[in-house]
């Protein structure tokens, strides 16, 4: 198929395509380009293929903005001052050079562009009142008319290596190429237009960068082993804590362990577009995370719009913290709870998800799931690109997650929040390009690990090494309690702020005792509730057939409806059992209460095969319809949901598991009935002692109130 466009996929990118007007289009004479984002790295990695064009033109759009803030209070819509157009553009093209990849190429490219200025090879202009946001690219003869060939490029590509499609990882483009004589006239003149009402950049101002920058050959070795350091250690030699200090409210405290991390994450937040700031409870992740979003306003701009994602128990914590660092005014602010006024563009409270530029997430842990409708929502949110970008002309979404605890049980916990914002496939850690390939064998071997009877911990362990070294060790900020103490700058910050951390004691074990009959009691429901006697040997029990229905089911279509039914029904019954046992250990009246409910549901289920009318509804709370005698209305639920809702009879299931049914309420009706004569509880009763006589006792309740 054959298309005028073409994106930056593959080969197919904006780089290749001039390259081929450029070797292939005879006697081209004028090569204009039309940018909002201009950037000198693109422009001496297109020179070498420029030699042989006479006239080289570039309109580039400047942030007006930012250039015309300082008028707003006089009422100027746009700003007027040449000068301070011209400072503004080269400005930009000094920060090009001093952060561009340092090798000869490089360097050379430099000085053939410096040189192409003076020499007039080339001609730049910055437009002083306009939002030029369009990107043209234009090719014509000299002598240009309706009979001559001409070509003109227009899409969403700047004049960038980003925008040409030959970083690492491109940002996705869409252009067209245009060769119609009235097409390229258009933008011809259009161009032209926009060029008479632009600022000239003069080879003077240009002669400035090299005078301001390390192309400047004249510096002592002293400025030389400084440009090393900035080198070696990238932009983090810009900042040391002290720095930080102008970014904290006067009534914060100032503590060098804060000021680090926000520098550490800053910078990781820049380079892999998203970190996790994982300090235990009480070390002020807030307060660090404060710190990056003022920071990244100032360096990205007063137009920058941030999110902050929270539980709603921390909404006032966050609205106070972001309101004494200045920065209310580019924050917005949503539970986790509705994420959907966010992205449903009917809430006029909340930009578009486009407009946002740094997303906050507190408790990120709770987005461990990524089958949860709310993880989807939030990671709509965070994977929109940037509708403005940075000053890098990046458009992807810079992610902070706050947690104490990114990974807690499974290795899926930590791959669910890094795809917030890395790619699956195309990430850009360290060692590590495909995730997804990364992940899945840790998973699977975790998985099979877990269903052996006894956990091989040495095997366990290398499956979260291997995540550490990979994943956590670049995304990850890390630091308890003891590793502050253990830094002797961190401690001395502390006890000049005068600042101690609780000593928590460990936990005095409290003997209570049990009669004999209860002590009888308590063994036999035990027994009962597990399936094991004192001994160890497994003995008859209660089954939880209540919770097994799927797993009788006669019919090969009905099991396989519900997935693996016995290793669903296996886990339902597990789930009730640990239940059952803990309500048990931890109260009595907890107990007989789950005991209660227990016995009822499994008469429901009886019930329902006397009636011959067997409800199997995943999605209803059946038993809540049964207990309020309302199976019109629970029929009707279960029509309405459809699915795996559905209604059975007798004859669909295996002829035992009826008797199985009947035996386990025997068992449940014996226990609720010996556990209705117990009316005290020897755990409940040496509690309240202790509170009378530990908490509520001055001698050790050091705060003196209660």
């Amino acid at each position: 198929m054959s298309t005028r466009f073409f994106t930056n996929i593959e080969e197919n990118t904006l780089f290749n395509k001039l390259q081929g007007i450029l070797y292939n289009i005879p006697n081209i004479h004028s090569f204009d380009v039309l940018v909002g984002y201009f950037r000198a790295s693109g422009y001496f990695k297109l020179r070498p293929y420029l030699d042989n064009i006479p006239e080289i033109r570039i309109l580039a759009g400047i942030d007006v903005d930012s250039l015309s803030e300082k008028y707003y209070a006089q009422g100027q819509q746009f700003l007027t001052d040449p000068q301070e157009t011209k400072d503004a553009f080269t400005d930009r093209l000094k920060i090009d050079i001093e952060q561009a990849e340092y090798d000869n190429e490089t360097e050379q490219g430099i000085f053939q562009f410096i040189q192409d200025i003076i020499s007039e090879k080339i001609k730049i202009k910055a437009h002083p009142e306009k939002k030029l946001h369009a990107k043209i690219y234009i090719f014509k003869p000299e002598n240009f008319n309706q009979y001559s060939t001409g070509s003109v490029i227009t899409g969403s590509s700047n004049f960038s290596k980003s925008g040409f499609g030959i970083t690492r990882n491109p940002t996705y483009e869409f252009n067209v190429e245009l060769r119609d004589y009235d097409d390229v006239k258009f933008a011809s003149d259009e161009f032209d237009k926009l060029w008479n009402e632009a600022i000239d950049i003069l080879p003077v101002d240009v002669t400035k960068i090299k005078d301001e920058t390390y192309l400047n050959d004249s510096f002592t070795p002293f400025e030389l082993y400084i440009k090393l350091l900035i080198e070696y250690f990238g932009r983090r030699i810009d900042y040391d804590p002290a720095n930080v200090d102008l970014l904290l409210p006067d009534s914060y405290m100032r503590l060098t362990y804060q000021a680090e991390a926000a520098i550490e994450g800053y910078e990781k937040l820049m380079r892999y577009n998203g970190f996790f700031l994982a300090d235990v409870v009480g070390l002020g992740k807030t307060i660090i995370a404060s710190i990056i979003a003022k920071k990244f306003v100032y360096e990205n701009g007063y137009h920058s719009k941030i999110l902050v994602v929270y539980p709603p128990a921390l909404e006032g914590n966050w609205k106070r913290t972001i309101k004494d660092f200045h920065i209310w005014n580019n924050v917005s602010f949503v539970s986790t709870g509705s994420l959907h006024k966010v992205i449903d563009g009917k809430n006029l409270n909340y930009p578009n998800p486009n407009e946002f530029d740094l997303i906050i997430i507190d408790e990120a842990h709770k987005f461990r799931n990524d089958s949860s409708q709310m993880y989807e929502k939030l990671q709509t949110i965070t994977k929109t690109d940037r509708k403005t970008p940075g000053t890098n002309g990046d458009i992807k979404k810079k992610i902070m997650l706050l947690s104490a605890t990114p990974l807690n049980n499974h290795p899926s916990d930590i791959e669910s929040q890094v795809y917030l914002f890395q790619d699956k496939r195309n990430a850009n850690l360290p060692t590590i390009k495909d995730l997804q390939s990364f992940f899945t064998p840790l998973k699977d071997e975790y998985d099979d690990l877990k269903k052996e009877k006894v956990l091989d911990v040495k095997k366990v362990k290398l499956i979260f090494d291997k995540i550490r070294d990979k994943v956590v060790e670049p995304l990850v900020i890390r630091r308890t309690r003891k590793d502050i103490e253990n830094n002797k700058e961190y401690l001395k910050d502390l006890h000049v702020q005068n600042i101690k951390f609780p000593k928590i004691n460990p936990p005095n074990k409290v003997d209570y005792e049990f009669d004999d009959n209860l002590s009888k009691l308590f063994d036999l429901t035990i027994t009962y509730l597990t399936g094991f006697d004192e001994e160890g040997k497994e003995t008859n029990s209660i089954g939880y057939h209540r919770y097994r229905a799927i797993e009788f089911l006669l019919k090969k279509e009905d099991r396989e409806r519900y997935g693996d039914v016995e290793s669903i029904s296996k886990r339902l019954s597990a789930i009730m059992k640990t239940l059952l046992v803990k309500r048990l250990e931890s109260s009595f009246y907890a107990f007989k209460m789950s005991l209660d409910r227990f016995c009822n549901n499994t008469k429901h289920m009886i019930k329902m095969f006397e009636d011959d009318t067997i409800y199997i509804a995943p999605d209803i709370d059946v038993n809540k319809y049964l207990n309020e005698g309302d199976e019109e209305g629970l029929e009707k639920k279960i029509n309405e949901k459809g699915g795996n809702n559905l209604i059975y009879k007798r004859e669909d299931f295996r002829d035992n598991f009826l008797p199985q049914l009947k035996l386990d309420l025997e068992y449940i009706e014996y226990l609720a009935d010996a556990w209705s004569k117990i009316e005290y509880d020897p755990k409940l009763i040496k509690f309240l002692n202790e509170i009378k006589q530990v908490f509520l006792n001055k001698k050790y309740n050091h705060s003196g109130s209660y």
